[in-house]
């Protein structure tokens, strides 16, 4: 039983070290990358309408970006949720900040504000 305790424990240890990790890298991406984008699928072939579409806007504006699939790691995606307090993919970012979702990567695009958010 005592050795059971202790390999369950060390289990959760080892979880919970590696969703710090992750956290520690997304935030890492975030930081380092003036355009980060966590989409499903890749920017060559976006794998959902949502992130598609905010691939077809960064596009539009020639922008340089970073993209990472969600869909490779299901982790990716729970632990990327804690960092940005968002529950839906695709997740933007700007200058270390989160924009939002592709509703609002929409709406920023129509109304000319994009354009003006990814000149700074």
């Amino acid at each position: 039983m005592y050795k059971l305790a202790i390999s369950i424990y060390n289990k959760q240890s080892i979880k919970k070290e590696g969703s710090l990790d992750l956290q520690n890298k997304i935030k890492k991406d975030i930081s380092d990358n003036k355009v980060m984008l966590y989409m499903k699928g890749t920017k060559e072939m976006p794998m959902c309408g949502f992130s598609s579409t905010v691939v077809n806007i960064l596009n539009m504006h020639n922008v340089d970006y970073k993209a990472t699939n969600v869909l490779e790691d299901n982790n990716i995606r729970h632990e990327l949720s804690k960092v940005s307090n968002w529950p839906t993919i695709p997740q933007l970012f700007f200058n270390g900040e989160f924009i939002g979702g592709c509703d609002i990567a929409v709406e920023l695009h129509n109304s000319g504000e994009l354009a003006n958010l990814l000149k700074k």
